[in-house]
């Protein structure tokens, strides 16, 4: 693989507002649509191998949106499951649970819908799309959310799955992920369109 290539979804209404969105299938916005369609000249001239969306519809617009057709979804880059915190802000968490730190504290059970996930069930996740996208020739691009890629790109330069609590990353943004000198590396991060 060449290089990977990063696309966070555009923002929709709970991004927007700072609200935790693991699993709630939420649309974009008219600014997140904007943003989708921002990435596309990005991506033209891009010789792409394999594109892996996440199932939720924000993902799978932007994807469209961005011109990636043909694009193939996978579970393993849903968002984090905040359990019990799913749509809700940190400020309105930290009410209840003073300091709390997703990536040091996590999140408890939920619902059915929102059983909840520690921060070591997404780097499995996000290692076996490393593992797949590792296996191309060419470059491959993700379509995906926050705090799952953030983990990804911790887990790309062999660091804990925590430790993607270093990257912060904004709707409609994308980042570059390769090598130097055989070593994984960051090329390019957050970058605005």
């Amino acid at each position: 693989m060449d290089e990977l290539i990063l696309l966070r979804h555009g923002e929709t209404e709970w991004s927007r507002a700072g609200r935790h969105t693991g699993r709630t299938d939420l649309a974009l916005t008219e600014r997140g649509e904007e943003e989708a369609l921002a990435l596309a000249p990005l991506l033209k001239k891009r010789d792409l191998s394999l594109v892996l969306v996440s199932p939720a519809v924000r993902a799978r617009r932007t994807a469209e949106l961005a011109g990636l057709a043909g694009f193939e979804t996978t579970p393993d880059l849903w968002e984090w499951d905040y359990g019990a915190y799913e749509g809700i802000t940190t400020a309105k968490i930290r009410e209840m649970r003073p300091g709390w730190y997703l990536w040091s504290d996590g999140v408890p059970p939920g619902d059915a819908d929102h059983p909840g996930e520690t921060v070591e069930e997404v780097g499995m996740r996000v290692d076996r799309v490393i593992e797949r996208a590792r296996a191309e020739s060419g470059e491959v691009a993700l379509v995906a959310h926050g705090h799952v890629l953030r983990v990804l790109a911790a887990r790309w330069l062999g660091l804990p799955p925590a430790d993607g609590r270093l990257f912060r990353l904004n709707t409609g943004t994308y980042s570059t992920l390769g090598y130097e000198h055989g070593k994984p590396v960051i090329l390019r991060w957050n970058a605005p369109v």
